[in-house]
């Protein structure tokens, strides 16, 4: 399979040494992998198009269940993600290192399993977790049945991923682009099929939905691991081999790097997922005119957040490779760019707002006045949130490519649920401020969150993150030498 479908076979030759050089390259990971993750909000945004024409019922049930299987699922992938700045590091250090490869894949995946499964547990739970935030009898009804279904996708979900990260750092970033063009067909078809019993297939309704997820998440990891098999490039880490081989030095250094990404991700989902329930308490517009100003920033979020996927691994390599100049280069192209594309974002949120919002509900109706405005008002303030949120997830993703994640998880902790939480409960339900309230914490959160990011990236070798690297050259590290870059 040729380069130039599934990513310039080349993109990691010939270190960069330039600024223009490295945003060549950094942007040549990036492009597909923003494309896939913009087309798997797609293959989500179509199970909600499907199961909407089933009723109110059936779309809330499916709304609460997919959003925690999606908290459970997205965590996760942070654990398999440690896979990434492992392997980036590996190739950094030589060029050849299938045996490593190999190695981190393998324990990432075992790692991955165990926990989907632990998952899996928690989705039987689905009755009770419901009750317990006060959803009606016919909604629990219908989500217990539908998660049953829904949970099966839980373990190739998580190992597709892994294979996803994977493939793009090891020079394939196009398979991961490829292969979710191929699941967005699956997952549309599947719904066709067997939501409404189109042809010759029972009518499931919401159970259909779910076996179509079920299907695709399938087939997805069966792509992966055809391509795998059969991409030369791809082949020859002999990824699929020797799967039963325990490393335990290797799966602890998965964990190491992998439990505190998913803690991360849980800190900053439970900051957004308890700002919704803010926002329910406040009343039911202002609830739906946050939903409406989130779309907006979750589908610009998924551009700085591809370009910190690249991030990772152009730092990884650098770091594996003692190239403290590669470090530093791709450390900052990745965080002009982020920060630049949000910039762009912020700009339409503040002058442009209506020209979003129109694209959902219709503004000239009198009906939607009340909602208009308070969107137009959580814009305002997201304007904001645009540049902190780009900044932070690519700053994470700089230092996880120094291996550096037990400090960032802590920022995180902090940041979301002291400043964060705690400024968008003071301002959300006890001052006028109401929903503006509940997104100035959002902006609270993130910005103490990126700030300490950026300041830990800034001070990285003042803080010994990257003292650790062995030099192209077998010289030690300048961090090392005494004197000159130790920390006081």
């Amino acid at each position: 399979m040729c380069g130039t479908l599934y990513g310039a076979s080349t993109m990691f030759e010939n270190p960069p040494r330039t600024i223009l050089d490295e945003a060549r390259a950094t942007l040549a990971l990036a492009a597909p992998l923003v494309a896939s993750n913009l087309l798997q909000m797609a293959v989500f945004a179509l199970d909600v198009v499907f199961v909407a024409r089933l009723g109110p019922a059936q779309l809330a049930a499916a709304s609460l269940t997919v959003s925690v299987f999606s908290l459970l699922i997205w965590s996760l992938t942070g654990l398999v993600g440690a896979a990434s700045p492992l392997i980036a590091a590996e190739l950094g250090r030589r060029s050849h290192a299938v045996r490593e490869v190999r190695r981190s894949v393998r324990m990432a995946a075992w790692a991955g399993i165990a926990a989907a499964l632990g998952a899996m547990a928690i989705c039987t739970m689905i009755g009770p977790i419901l009750a317990l935030t006060g959803q009606g009898p016919r909604v629990i009804a219908l989500a217990v049945p539908f998660m049953r279904v829904l949970m099966w996708a839980a373990v190739p979900t998580v190992l597709g991923s892994l294979l996803r990260g994977t493939v793009a750092t090891l020079g394939r970033p196009g398979v991961g682009l490829a292969i979710t063009v191929l699941a967005l067909l699956t997952n549309g078809l599947g719904n066709w099929l067997f939501v409404f019993g189109h042809g010759g297939m029972p009518a499931l309704g919401l159970q259909g939905s779910a076996l179509s997820s079920v299907i695709t998440s399938s087939l997805t990891l069966a792509a992966f691991m055809l391509v795998i098999r059969f991409d030369r490039r791809l082949h020859r880490y002999r990824l699929l081999g020797r799967w039963w081989r325990i490393d335990w030095v290797r799966l602890r250094d998965v964990l190491r790097i992998g439990v505190p990404i998913t803690t991360t991700i849980l800190a900053e989902a439970g900051l957004f997922n308890g700002a919704a329930f803010l926002m329910g308490r406040i009343g039911e517009v202002p609830l739906a005119a946050h939903t409406l100003a989130l779309q907006f920033a979750a589908i610009t979020f998924q551009v700085p957040f591809g370009i910190a996927q690249a991030a990772t691994i152009r730092v990884g390599r650098a770091y594996g490779a003692g190239d403290r100049h590669g470090v530093t280069l791709a450390g900052h192209v990745a965080l002009m760019t982020g920060i630049g594309f949000m910039s762009l974002a912020a700009a339409l949120l503040l002058f442009a707002p209506r020209t979003i919002i129109v694209l959902y509900v219709d503004p000239a109706l009198p009906e939607n006045a009340a909602l208009v405005a308070l969107t137009v008002r959580y814009m305002s303030v997201a304007a904001a949130f645009q540049l902190f949120d780009g900044a932070q997830t690519v700053a994470a993703s700089l230092l996880r490519g120094l291996q550096d994640t037990r400090v960032p998880m802590a920022i995180a902790l902090f940041g979301y649920w002291v400043p964060g939480m705690g400024t968008a409960v003071l301002l959300g339900l006890y001052t006028p401020l109401a929903g503006v309230g509940v997104w100035l914490g959002l902006l609270a959160g993130l910005v103490v969150v990126a700030g300490l990011l950026i300041w830990r990236w800034h001070l990285r070798v003042e803080l010994g993150l990257v003292a650790d690297a062995p030099q192209a050259d077998g010289h030690l590290p300048e961090a090392a030498v005494p004197g000159l870059f130790a920390a006081h």
